[in-house]
Parts: C-alpha cells; structure tokens; sequence
C-alpha cells in the first residue's frame, strides 16, 4: 500500500518554518489512525500532526527546524500491530539472561577501579573534590560518589604553631549552572516586545477604581449566574464591557499606525493575556462591544483552558485592536504593560487590596484596585488616554453605566 508522508502544515499566512518539539513515537513503532505522532513549534502556537493511518512510522527528521511543506516522516500502512517482545517473565527467557553478573577477580581489582566515570570526572572538576575509591560496577567512581563527598562535613585540620596561618576549607555543597535553547514561541515574544519599545511613544498613565460595586454584584448573583450559564462570573466581564464602551468614545485608542496614516475601528476586537508553561499568548475575542457577560466569560474560560493544553490555533490569536492584561492574578501591585503592536494601547489590571480611603468625609476600607494604560504617544494625546481611564473607572464603581452605555 502507498505510504503515507507526515508533511509540515502552513499554520497562518506568516509562518514558514516550525521547531520538532518532540516525537510520541519512536522509529519503527506501530501508531493508530488518529494518534498524535509529532509536537510542532511555531512562533505563535504549538501543533500536533497526527497519523492518518494504522501501520509503521519512518522518522525522516528527528528535531531541529523545518519549512512548511518539508517530509518529515511517513507511516507505512498496516492492519496488524507487530507482536510485543517477550517479558522477562516469560518461559521462554533462558535463565542464562537473568542469572546475576559475573563475579569480579580474585584479586578484586577491575581496569575500572578508582577511576571517575564522565559525570564524576566533571563534577570534581566543578567542586575541587579528590575521590579515589569508589561504589561503581568494578570499583568505578560514580556522580553520586563524588556528590557524597562534597557534602561530607570537613575533617578538623590538626593544629598548627600560633605563627603559622591555616585558611580553613569552606565546603559549599553541591553548585551548578545549566542553559536551556529557548524555545521559538520565546524568541518570539522576546523580539516583539524589543520591537515594540523601540517603535512606539510609550507612555503609561494610572488611576484606582473601588471595586466594590463589582465585587457586590459578584456575591449576589454568582451562584443564579453559574447555574444559568455553566460559567463563572469573573472580573473579566466586567473590564471587557467597560474598555467596549470606553473604545467607542476615545476611537484613537482601538486604532494603529500604518505610515503616514492612522486605522480605526468600528469593532472591539479585545485581545486577552495569558499566560501558559511556554509563554505568554493572547487570545481575541471577536467583536467584544456585542457580547453579554456570559458569552465573554465563556470565551475567555475555552481560551484559557486551551492556552494550558498548548491547543490555541493561529487564527484566536491572529489580529486584535486593544489588549487586557491581568498580572493581579499573580499578585502584582503596579505595573507599566508593553504595547501588543501593531495596537496602540493597552489596559494593564492588578490586584485587589483592601485600603483606607475617603468617602464623604470619612475614612473608611475598600477593596482598591489600580489600572494602567499603556499608549502610544505619537498618536494618542495624554488627555485622551487620562479620560479613557476615568470613563472606565466610572463604569466600575458605578457597573449601571455599563447596561446604558455610559
């Protein structure tokens, strides 16, 4: 039967090469129709290629970096799994493969005695420590043999005429370094994020918003509102909602650079950050100004659920007129987010503390949060990115505005 080539895939309009993450299966290994053969890489997703056939799998290419288009491998089609080798249980195993090792010499030295193995021998090197004997098949030195001493406590030096200086031997235990390649998706974000300081104006300014309101609303009807809609109902809802309606009266902030002209949008196309094992990834949510809060909620939970399993595909994360990023999750105070070129702006939430504040005259304690817009300076004046905001602060403490647009 005719083979079947495992070929690269065009995974969106800019993407032209892919990193071999990993292969589930090894050369020669039996696969089923539909099980996941290979991991790709590329500079905005991972990807899994999957076999589309029972039978035998060839590797072409074991890792490293391929083209769109390349053959990695093929499968040789097959009906009938090869056979598993015999256990060692199995009666058919002569006892000569499961009798022990042979003995050493009677004279109990092997060419192998007192001599480093290459992990040993390069520990030494790294910690200063002598080991001559060791516990290895033959008397061989081991890593765990050299490692052992390192940590030894050290032996008290005999003592010496009050005239002479003795340095005393400081044993810091075990000490190493190591380099991990970075990965595409890496070295992705590192040059956008390089790009984007380099290119843009930017210039970041705060305000505090009383969560209070919100956080009212979310006690009252976040068990009527998981009931209903199978989701829960999140913090995100409610910023989403209010940078809508901010974008559609400051427009100047939902636009881009493009030469000597400036593109605006009539649509909030809300990228939201993620942040997974391999980076960060943001995800958008299309035409965010029509959605309710469950349908916002949901997408966000599939986005976020997807972006843990590496699963996000070119196009939910492709575009985008204005970000949303949340370090408060992991406990950040105050920060100044990056602009996600080519937009222009981006909200920057953080986390909630309780602190004493004035009301009416009074100090009382609220839950306080503090925002930041991130924007770029060339094309949107400092007033206008002050207002938006404010008009999103007002939202928030006052979540009515957000069912009449205000």
């Amino acid at each position: 039967m005719t083979k079947k080539d495992i070929i690269v895939p065009a995974a969106g309009e800019s993407v032209k090469e892919a990193d071999i993450v990993n292969w589930y299966k090894g050369n020669g290994e039996f696969v089923n129709r539909d099980e996941p053969l290979v991991e790709l890489e590329t500079e905005k997703a991972t990807l899994d290629l999957t076999a589309e056939s029972d039978g035998i799998l060839t590797i072409n290419v074991d890792g490293g970096t391929v083209k769109v288009g390349d053959v990695i491998g093929f499968i040789t089609p097959s009906d009938a799994k090869p056979a598993a080798a015999p256990s060692a249980s199995s009666p058919t195993v002569s006892s000569a493969s499961t009798s022990a090792p042979a003995a050493p010499t009677a004279s109990g030295d092997g060419f192998a005695k007192g001599h480093p193995s290459p992990a040993a021998a390069k520990l030494m090197a790294e910690t200063g420590t002598v080991v001559n004997e060791g516990t290895g098949k033959g008397g061989r030195v081991t890593r765990q043999d050299v490692a052992s001493a390192a940590t030894a406590p050290v032996k008290s030096i005999e003592s010496k005429p009050e005239t002479e200086i003795v340095p005393q031997l400081v044993n810091l235990g075990f000490r190493s370094e190591r380099r991990e390649k970075m990965t595409r998706l890496r070295r992705t974000i590192m040059g956008r994020l390089v790009e984007s300081q380099q290119t843009t104006a930017s210039l970041t300014t705060f305000n505090e918003v009383d969560m209070s309101a919100v956080m009212d609303i979310r006690k009252k009807y976040k068990d009527a509102f998981k009931d209903r809609y199978q989701v829960g109902l999140g913090f995100m809802s409610f910023f989403t909602k209010a940078v809508c309606n901010a974008l559609m009266d400051f427009p100047v902030l939902n636009a881009y650079v493009e030469g000597e002209e400036i593109v605006f949008h009539d649509y909030c196309d809300v990228g939201i950050a993620v942040a997974t094992p391999k980076g960060l990834v943001v995800p958008v949510i299309r035409n965010a100004e029509q959605l309710s809060f469950s349908q916002i909620e949901s997408t966000i939970s599939g986005f976020a659920k997807k972006a843990q399993a590496g699963k996000l595909t070119i196009q939910e994360m492709e575009g985008g007129t204005f970000t949303i990023t949340n370090g408060g999750t992991f406990g950040s105070m105050l920060s100044t987010p990056i602009i996600n070129r080519p937009q222009s702006a981006i909200l920057g939430m953080h986390n909630i503390v309780t602190r004493p504040v004035v009301v009416n005259g009074e100090i009382v304690a609220r839950p306080i949060m503090y925002l930041a817009v991130t924007y770029d300076h060339r094309i949107i004046d400092g007033s206008d990115a002050v207002r938006f905001l404010v008009r999103i602060k007002e939202q928030l403490e006052d979540p009515t505005r957000l069912l009449v647009g205000m």
